[in-house]
Order: C-alpha cells, then sequence, then structure tokens
C-alpha cells in the first residue's frame, strides 16, 4: 500500500522545539497533516506558527499514559488513524556525572520521557495502523544507545532500551505493512544540547569523526525519507547519523 504525502496524518512529540520541531517542519512542507505533541504549550502555539497552517498542536505529558490515551484517541476519532509517528520528545537528565552519583529519580525521569514516553505514544496509535494496514513509526534514539556515554548513564540507557524497543516492534509488525525505526543521531544542535555543560558537549563532539555537529536539517531529510511510503522494507533498524562516529 503506498500513500502520498497529502493523504497522512503524523505526530511528532517533542515537536515544540529542536529535532521534533525541524521534522513537524519537513513532513510539513511535504503535505502531511502535522499534529505538533509536547508538554509545554506556550512554546507549543509559537511551533504551530512557524511550522505552518496545516498543524494543529497537541498539549499532553508523553510520560502518563492515561493522558495519552485520551488526547491521541480524541484525535483519531475526529480526524481518523494516525499514519506517522515521530518520538522526538526527550531528556538528558543531570549530566556529566558518574553513574552511582545520579539521584535515582533523575534516572527515573529520563526513562519516563524517553522510553516511556515512546512506548505509550505507540501504544495507542498501532491499533488504527494495524486496521488499515500501514503506518510509519520512527523512535529517535541516539548514538549514545549503541555506545554509552560517560556522564550520561541514564540517557544512553533509556536510548539502548528505545533501540531494543524498535528492533522488537519491528520484527512483530514486518507483516502488517507498519514499519518501525529508530534514527540514532551523535550530537545535533537543539536547545537541549546547548543546555549541556561545555565538557559534557566537547567529549561528545571529539568522539564525531567529522569533528563537527549535525544539523536540524539534516535529521529532518533523513527521518522524512525513513518515515516514506518509498521505506517499505527497511524495519527493526537504527539508521546512523554520526558524522562516522558509528557504522553498525
Amino acid at each position: 500500500m503506498k500513500k502520498n504525502w497529502n493523504k497522512q496524518q503524523a505526530i511528532i512529540t517533542g515537536a515544540a522545539s529542536g529535532i521534533g520541531l525541524a521534522i513537524s517542519k519537513k513532513l510539513h512542507n511535504l503535505g502531511v497533516r502535522v499534529l505538533l505533541c509536547d508538554l509545554h504549550s506556550e512554546k507549543l502555539e509559537t511551533a504551530r506558527k512557524a511550522v505552518g497552517e496545516n498543524s494543529r498542536v497537541l498539549c499532553v505529558d508523553v510520560t502518563d499514559l492515561k493522558a495519552v490515551e485520551t488526547a491521541v484517541s480524541g484525535i483519531i476519532d475526529q480526524t481518523g488513524p494516525i499514519d506517522i509517528l515521530v518520538n522526538s520528545a526527550g531528556a538528558t537528565g543531570i549530566t556529566n556525572v558518574k553513574s552511582h552519583e545520579v539521584d535515582p529519580a533523575n534516572v527515573e525521569l529520563v526513562f519516563r520521557v524517553n522510553f516511556f514516553g515512546s512506548y505509550h505514544t505507540t501504544r495507542v496509535v498501532l491499533p488504527g495502523m494495524l486496521q488499515q494496514h500501514y503506518g510509519r513509526i520512527l523512535h529517535i534514539a541516539s548514538i549514545a544507545g549503541k555506545e554509552g556515554n560517560a556522564g550520561m548513564m541514564a540517557y544512553s540507557a533509556s536510548k539502548a532500551a528505545v533501540i531494543g524497543m524498535t528492533k522488537s516492534q519491528g520484527k512483530e509488525l514486518a507483516e502488517t505493512g507498519i514499519t518501525v525505526n529508530a534514527l540514532a543521531p551523535a550530537v545535533i544542535l537543539t536547545p537541549m544540547v546547548e543546555a549541556m555543560p561545555p565538557e559534557q558537549v566537547t567529549y561528545m563532539t571529539d568522539k564525531i569523526p567529522m569533528k563537527r555537529c549535525g544539523t536540524l536539517e539534516e535529521i529532518a531529510d533523513l527521518a522524512a525519507f525513513i518515515v516514506s511510503p518509498e521505506a517499505s522494507f527497511t524495519t527493526g533498524f537504527a539508521f546512523d547519523l554520526s558524522g562516522g562516529r558509528a557504522t553498525f
């Protein structure tokens, strides 16, 4: 089954800024009806204006399964099933700290946003995708989930869990017309990265053979291909976007 871009509806979490906003703009420009999902209502409205008229907003906490079920189910009842889901909502938590020194509550928070947030939204949109025998799910993971970053145990472990979930879901849904993939970027210039301690960013950038950060445009372009109708024979895969740091 092949769908035109302008016949599709997408949810992008973490869409108020950074990677989520960049992907929202890209899909909107392709003709997709974009639903920007985030926790920050004021930032969401600003983002909606930046994305364009064929976009709407959904203010919801992805760590709360009941809230996600209520909000997303309401959208589906109004406008039909979701064709594309991009899970971009993320949190780094406390960084540049040894794992045994991190507050356990912070570790739990990072997992609730990065792993459970992606699980919750996927759980809600999958029944509609299964009914129409079509769907594209993209989890934004991280190179840290493949290799681990010192001083970022919670973030690295949560993104490794996202990659593991991607592989499992990809296999489960392989015969349904639904693909589930992950995108594992290295350092991308986003507000989240800019908020990190400089020494943590330097540590990560120094590992990149290209010796630079990735751009939001680069990640949006690759994301658009992964969720396109043409990307129909790749599932359960973690795409690299790391400037040569990880090639596996």
